[in-house]
Order: structure tokens, then sequence, then C-alpha cells
């Protein structure tokens, strides 16, 4: 187990298999030392565990906790993409967030923190990125958060 895998297991993080995309295109992209991830909804067992809208029925909390399973979601893409060797991430480059809201709903930033904190809990300073975070109406399959995001590997 190499010390990527640790640390998730250290965090009690256990990566699924990741979900298919869901429309036309691919889920990783690998261009010299990047992989772009597509973006990852909250997804378990196949079906969107979080759904709705923050600032309606989603509550502050679970919408944090949608955003840590999008992010758990792209590093078992992120897996596949590193032949199955996370330690092959060097840097968590970009995170990109798409927050399901009502048009009065400002607290898209804290939501996205649960994205971010996951970041850094499971890679340490090589976790810390550049960020966008985004209100939007509505996601695909009513999704409460979707996470894109970029890494470079070795």
């Amino acid at each position: 187990m190499g010390r990527i895998e640790t640390r998730l297991a250290e965090l009690g993080i256990t990566l699924p298999t990741p979900m298919a995309p869901v429309a036309n295109y691919v889920p990783f992209v690998i261009t010299g030392d990047l992989v772009v991830i597509s973006g990852q909804i909250p997804a378990r067992d196949g079906k969107v565990a979080y759904t709705g809208k923050l600032g309606d029925a989603v509550p502050m909390d679970v919408g944090v906790q949608a955003a840590q399973l999008c992010f758990i979601n792209l590093l078992a893409q992120l897996k596949v993409a590193c032949g199955g060797d996370l330690d092959r991430v060097q840097q968590v480059v970009r995170l990109g967030g798409f927050i399901a809201a009502t048009a009065e709903f400002t607290s898209h930033a804290q939501v996205m923190n649960g994205a971010s904190d996951m970041s850094v809990a499971v890679f340490d300073d090589a976790g810390r990125h550049a960020r966008s975070t985004i209100g939007v109406p509505s996601l695909p399959l009513n999704a409460a958060v979707e996470v894109e995001g970029m890494f470079r590997i070795a």
C-alpha cells in the first residue's frame, strides 16, 4: 500500500469504483504531466447521494458532505488515470466547483471547502490548489454539487 492509499485508510476513505460518464465525454484526459478529471457528482453506488439546491432543501453541512464525496469520486478516477498508483500525484493544480443553489445563496465557497479541505487532508501541501466556485441553477441528475480537477503527475 502506497503513501496516499495509507493516508486514505487513516482518514477512513475507501475509493469507489469510478462512475461511468453520463453523456458523451471521457472521465479524464492526460496531456503531458497533467491529468484533467471531468466533473464528478456526489454519487455513491451508482446513484446520486445528494440532490437539490443549497439555499433551499439542502443545508450547508449536507452541501459540504456532497463536495467531499465529489472529491472522493475525483480520486477514484485519478487512481485509474495513474495506473492504480496515487503516489504519482505531485500536485493538485486546480479544483472547479459547481454548486446548485438558489439565487439568494451566497456561501458557495464554504460548500466547496468540503472538497478543498479533503484535498489538503489527503495530499498535505501538494493538495493546496487554485480554485473556482460557481453557483448554478441546476446540475446533471439534480446533483447538489459537481467538482472537476486538474492534477500534476509523475
